[in-house]
């Protein structure tokens, strides 16, 4: 079985981005043969500053690493560096009916938040199909904000094979049963875009100020409080042991016990579990070349499939 998943270079991973991709990543290069590609071309739909986009490329890579994309499990790569990607999504492009990119909820939403309509952002679909079905993809991890993207894939190959032969695998889409919805410090779904977030790999002072940023209620030191509503106790619950989270709760409901005892008690307990890989981001970031090498190395391994797949496309269309 073969697993694909893609991520766009966005910027510094908090606590959300760990438990809904990375975790997720991690553990389904155990179940069968792994792609990881940092989606670059992706990013460009939102007109980043290069700079920052080859910066982003860099500290992605790191992250996931740190956080355990084993390299002899995973073929990571960056997206940009397989140009086949493109040319597939021209010819998927040329099967697939405007009527279903207009659909797309993402296209819609994207816009009403004042993104550019640019064509990139209405055909990204296409993009995420070959992105998909150029390497033959069996399953695709998706969050539910992209479950239409991959509906909308697996129609584009329908259409494909049914025009041209049975030459690209359907895939089918993994939308995990428990995927822990990490709350901000506002109490909304933790986001870049609400300013809410925790970082996985900040200082101990950036990390210590972002959890003693989490909303509360009122409720005084010896009062009583409601642990379920409480979002230091939500977060919490995600690292600690049963014990801990037993502990914990006991002690919200006995009273004499303060949010602030409950946000170091928070931030203790981040700090220890991303220790080891704090440092082994800090290892890998010390050799300059290290990402560049790696990222090189699996895009020829990455390109090497999508060859694979090309000679067959190009011969069916009617390209040399």
């Amino acid at each position: 079985m073969r697993i694909l998943t893609g991520v766009q270079p966005s910027g510094i991973p908090h606590l959300g981005n760990y438990f809904g991709a990375m975790k997720q990543v991690c553990a389904l290069q155990e179940k069968g043969e792994s792609f990881l590609f940092i989606a670059d071309y992706h990013a460009l739909t939102t007109s980043p500053d290069p700079k920052t986009l080859r910066q982003n490329v860099v500290n992605l890579a790191l992250d996931f690493i740190s956080c355990g994309v084993d390299l002899d499990k995973t073929i990571f790569f960056r997206q940009s560096d397989v140009p086949e990607v493109c040319e597939l999504a021209w010819i998927l492009g040329t099967v697939t009916p405007v009527g279903l990119l207009e659909r797309a909820h993402s296209y819609k939403d994207k816009l009403a938040k004042g993104f550019a309509a640019n064509t990139g952002l209405f055909t990204y679909p296409v993009l995420m199909a070959a992105d998909i079905l150029l390497y033959s993809s069996n399953l695709v991890p998706v969050g539910k904000d992209q479950k239409q993207h991959l509906e909308i894939t697996r129609d584009v190959a329908i259409k494909f094979n049914n025009a041209y032969g049975d030459i690209l695998t359907i895939p089918e889409g993994y939308i995990p049963d428990e995927v822990a919805i990490v709350p901000g410090t506002d109490g909304q779904k933790m986001s870049k875009s609400y300013g809410n977030t925790i970082p996985i790999f900040g200082t101990e002072k950036e990390i210590k100020k972002a959890v003693m940023n989490i909303v509360t209620d009122c409720k005084g030191l010896e009062e009583p409080k409601d642990p379920d509503k409480c979002n230091v106790f939500a977060i919490y619950k995600l690292f600690a042991t049963p014990e801990e989270v037993r502990k914990m709760r006991e002690n919200y409901l006995g009273g004499n016990y303060g949010y602030g005892h409950a946000k170091l008690a928070l931030f203790e307990k981040l700090w220890t579990t991303f220790e080891p890989m704090r440092k082994r981001r800090a290892e890998l970031a010390a050799d300059p070349t290290f990402v560049e090498r790696t990222l090189a190395a699996n895009g020829e391994r990455a390109r090497a499939e999508a060859d694979k797949l090309m000679r067959k496309v190009r011969r069916a269309v009617g390209l040399r």
